[in-house]
């Protein structure tokens, strides 16, 4: 346990070149909302979807559950696997790490578990729906563990919702332990509503020739801090983190990225991308991170923004910290508007401003959108690039 003395004097996470603090995430009232609804799951999807306190769906296959897959809850988990659980929380994200994800530790109510053992190959994409339930005016404070056995492979897909549209914060924390040899996908979509405002770290441990792949969308309409970070701790490790944003009215997202490179010969890639419209904010930080001794690393990162609006302010913030001389590493980012060429070259051809600048825009977005791992899910992401830019004239 940490008190809350404690957890008051560390310091806030830092997200460069965001204004976050007077957003109060570190005053929460955990919510304790239930409800019997489904909102987004059906059979046969393999998954679970939590709504609030309350688990709604949850479907394994006959083959997953003789191999000792685990999907449930994060309530159910700690009553049923009570030991296993108290392990392995915060051995990815360390509960003193800083002020919110301390919070988090003590605070969380809610969640999804997830264990996968050594060897367990798992076909079918692994569905995790979160839902918050703004509802009350409470807090939403979730945990999402993973955990992949040695030599494991998954493919896993998580959403996370606003249901309702009371005012409220959010606070989620994601683990993810890749052990040996473990090959991870990791897909998301954030679509946390206007009035959630949010702080949403989500971070993995790589070993040995593990990798753990992130393709990131970020469509939330709050304001909201992110992080997606990987420790390559293991000889040969891999992480590639793909990261796309749109901001609309006069919201502010902050992401930080970063993947640390402890171990040798291990590859860290950051790939960003971010559009902006109206008012809104959006800061990309990136760091890459290679230590002594990690020799054969490699550090790659670039930030691209666009901007829609004069109005709207965008900054990519790409930072390297080498403390070796047998690596690779570079960067590149930038912010700017709409290619006039681009634009020109499709309205010559019949297409109109507003169709032209979608079609740019996925463009532009096109290398984390594809590597969505399901159809549905791409066709969400697309849903989502639609829906925001209604607000483009706003």
């Amino acid at each position: 346990m940490v008190d809350n003395i404690a957890i008051a004097s560390l310091p806030l996470p830092e997200f460069a070149k965001v204004r976050y603090s007077g957003w109060q995430l570190d005053e929460l009232i955990p919510a304790t909302e239930n409800t019997k609804t489904t909102y987004f799951l059906r059979n046969p999807i393999s998954g679970i979807e939590v709504s609030g306190q309350s688990t709604t769906y949850q479907h394994l296959s006959e083959e997953m559950i003789a191999q000792g897959v685990i999907v449930m809850g994060m309530k159910q988990a700690q009553m049923v696997y009570g030991p296993l659980v108290k392990k392995l929380i915060g051995t990815v994200i360390s509960k003193h790490a800083d002020r919110l994800s301390a919070q988090n530790y003590e605070q969380f109510n809610t969640g999804i578990f997830v264990y996968i053992p050594d060897q367990v190959q798992i076909d079918d994409v692994l569905h995790l729906t979160l839902n918050h339930l703004a509802m009350s005016g409470q807090d939403f404070v979730a945990r999402i563990f993973v955990c992949i056995g040695a030599h494991a492979q998954v493919t896993i897909l998580q959403e996370m919702h606003t249901i309702g549209s009371e005012k409220t914060k959010a606070s989620v924390v994601i683990e993810v332990l890749a052990n040996i040899g473990a090959q991870v996908t990791y897909a998301n979509i954030d679509s946390l509503g206007e009035q959630t405002t949010a702080f949403i770290n989500r971070e993995a441990l790589v070993r040995d020739h593990a990798t753990v792949d992130w393709q990131n969308a970020e469509f939330n309409d709050g304001n909201v801090v992110i992080r997606v970070a990987s420790q390559l701790n293991g000889e040969g490790a891999i992480s590639h983190a793909n990261v796309i944003g749109l901001t609309i009215k006069k919201q502010t997202q902050g992401l930080v990225t970063t993947v640390l490179n402890n171990g040798r010969h291990t590859v860290g890639h950051i790939f960003q991308r971010g559009v902006i419209l109206n008012r809104s904010t959006l800061v990309f930080n990136g760091i890459g991170k290679i230590i002594k001794g990690a020799k054969g690393s490699d550090a790659q990162q670039e930030s691209r923004v666009l901007m829609l609006s004069r109005r709207a302010r965008g900054d990519a913030n790409p930072l390297l910290l080498i403390d070796e001389n047998d690596v690779t590493a570079g960067h590149a980012a930038s912010v700017g508007r709409v290619d006039d060429e681009q634009m020109y070259y499709l309205m010559s051809r019949g297409i109109s401003e507003r169709v032209a600048r979608k079609l740019v825009i996925r463009g532009f977005m096109g290398e984390v959108l594809t590597k969505m791992p399901t159809q549905a899910a791409q066709q969400k992401v697309m849903a989502e690039i639609e829906r925001k830019l209604q607000y483009e004239d706003d």
